[in-house]
């Protein structure tokens, strides 16, 4: 399956001009062989909403983008602030290239205050689908950062870890060393999918990868503006790899309280 990452950077609060841009990118992604099109983390909103967040939230925009994704025959990853039993969640979403929700995962690691003034934590490392013949994990921003949730996903069987995410000076490091680690350590595919540019005080590092389960990376974009990055994921690879590299099968779980 090919897979595109859309570098972008949301405009803060404006969900219609937010779909009318996701709306491009995915007519492009479909029209340049892409089955998936991973966007950065909140993108259908932006991502610092302090007040804001509950309002957006309610405004649906969810439905809009599953309008999307049927109208051009290709799945997404997109998220952005959800409600669910009165809390508020910083949410992804996989949906399939027929408009249908397939998975809906609540960035469970909260970063700074950032995201505690704004979210609720998720009660899952991580929640796993199967799209295209791939089966397929969400986490967001932070998440990755945890090697626990990635040997989680992959102990569910996961081969691509989708990562819509918002990283921000001085952490470019994430990108350029940890993210090809994570890939690694756990055998699986990494879409890392960042926003670039300014946002109220962050400053994005883009760079947003596609990591293979060896950690080379098969596609990246570079440190400023948009950019729409492909690779191709292959289940078979991942088997490989995981054979090559038993880390799975060797690792003594019952060692750690996990």
């Amino acid at each position: 399956m090919q897979i595109a990452a859309w570098q972008a950077l949301s405009t803060h609060g404006d969900i219609a001009t937010n779909l009318a841009r996701l709306d491009e990118s995915a007519r492009r992604a479909a029209a340049e062989g892409a089955a998936l099109l991973i966007t950065p983390e909140m993108f259908l909103t932006g991502y610092v909403l302090g007040d804001d967040t509950r309002p957006l939230a309610q405004a649906a925009p969810l439905e809009r983008a599953r309008e999307i994704a049927a109208r051009h025959a290709i799945g997404l990853v997109v998220g952005g602030p959800e409600i669910e039993s009165g809390a508020c969640y910083n949410a992804a979403h996989l949906i399939g290239a027929d408009g249908q929700v397939l998975a809906r995962y609540h960035k469970a690691h909260l970063f700074g205050d950032v995201d505690r003034d704004q979210f609720n934590a998720g009660d899952r490392p991580t929640c796993v689908a199967d799209y295209h013949g791939v089966r397929i994990a969400l986490m967001i921003c932070y998440d990755v950062e945890f090697p626990e949730s990635v040997r989680a996903a992959a102990r569910q069987g996961a081969e691509l870890i989708c990562v819509p995410t918002a990283q921000m000076q001085p952490f470019a490091h994430v990108n350029q060393r940890l993210i090809p680690t994570r890939a690694w350590e756990s055998q699986v595919y990494v879409a890392y999918t960042n926003q670039h540019g300014r946002e109220a005080a962050f400053d994005y590092v883009g760079h947003s990868l596609i990591v293979a389960p060896n950690g080379e990376p098969l596609a990246e974009a570079p440190s400023a503006g948009e950019a729409l990055i492909h690779a191709e994921v292959d289940p078979a690879v991942v088997a490989a790899g995981r054979v090559a590299n038993p880390y799975l099968d060797d690792l003594r779980q019952e060692l750690f309280n996990l």
